[in-house]
């Protein structure tokens, strides 16, 4: 299935154009995120819906459920959410501060009254047993050293019959035409770094194991996956700078040279290795996901 992440109406006029060169790397996010809350970053994270990001879980839902988005990022997920659960009460929670409150200022906009949201920590989340009917995380597990220990906290909050729906990609599975020795060093990197940091980047195939380590019962759980997909010239160009911006700009650029994995002149060929896989008229780009419904 093919999942443009592209917003409706973005602005492609400048897509391949290298990155500056007179970048400025900005200083080390917390522990729990390798991608930092860059522009680019956000940019991608605004382009998730309900319908490309969660649709494992939508056939599950009822109009007048209580939901917890765990590391809702700038929410746009979350309200999408709350949009179909509009008898209900969705809440977002993330870590940083500041992309909450974009995150508000995007359900105000979009007249929502039934979503809040509130920074917390994904290990102890400020809520009482049993609180929520769905608990959803997408994105997340990857980036926490204990996965493990966050999806027991999310089964904890989840109400006795409820669901904690999780959704990871896994790096190791991501596919890509044409053949580019570029964007195979960027993913042997990727993992070196997330690696350093002590995360996991092939979080998908991991979901269904972990889900039975934080104590769901295995006939309670039901493993899928899904997959995003960019090929079309639009798409390509998009997802290709979203990533040279990435391997320059973002803390992930941070991590790396912090770890002492690259320097400034291999991330710059890095990013010119994206741009230039984003030019290639026949370039095609997959990211495999795997998915938990896990019935508490």
């Amino acid at each position: 299935m093919t999942v443009p992440e592209t917003p409706a109406g973005a602005d492609l006029t400048d897509a391949i154009e290298a990155p500056s060169s007179q970048h400025t790397v900005p200083s080390k996010e917390s522990e729990s995120y390798t991608h930092g809350h860059h522009e680019s970053v956000l940019r991608a994270h605004r382009a998730r819906t309900a319908q490309n990001s969660a649709g494992f879980l939508l056939p599950h839902l009822r109009d007048d459920m209580s939901l917890l988005d765990v590391g809702c990022g700038p929410g746009t997920v979350t309200v999408d959410l709350a949009r179909i659960l509009a008898g209900g009460e969705v809440v977002g929670v993330d870590a940083s501060e500041k992309v909450l409150e974009a995150a508000r200022q995007h359900a105000d906009a979009l007249g929502f009254p039934n979503v809040r949201f509130e920074e917390a920590n994904a290990y102890e989340l400020p809520f009482e047993d049993d609180t929520f009917d769905v608990v959803y995380a997408h994105q997340l597990l990857q980036h926490l050293s204990d996965p493990v220990a966050a999806l027991r906290e999310m089964k904890r909050v989840a109400r006795p019959g409820g669901l904690v729906a999780v959704r990871d990609a896994d790096y190791a599975a991501m596919a890509w035409y044409p053949d580019s020795p570029g964007l195979d060093e960027w993913n042997t990197l990727y993992h070196e770094v997330t690696h350093a940091y002590g995360f996991e980047p092939d979080a998908g195939r991991r979901l269904f194991s972990w889900a039975q380590q934080a104590g769901f019962d295995v006939a309670q759980i039901v493993p899928s996956a899904s997959s995003w997909c960019y090929a079309t010239p639009t798409d390509r160009q998009w997802w290709g700078q979203v990533w040279a911006e990435r391997c320059v700009e973002s803390n992930f650029a941070v991590q790396a040279q912090e770890s002492g994995l690259a320097d400034d002149v291999a991330l710059e060929q890095l990013a010119q290795d994206w741009l230039a896989w984003a030019q290639a008229p026949d370039g095609w780009f997959a990211i495999l996901h795997g998915e938990v419904l896990a019935r508490v």
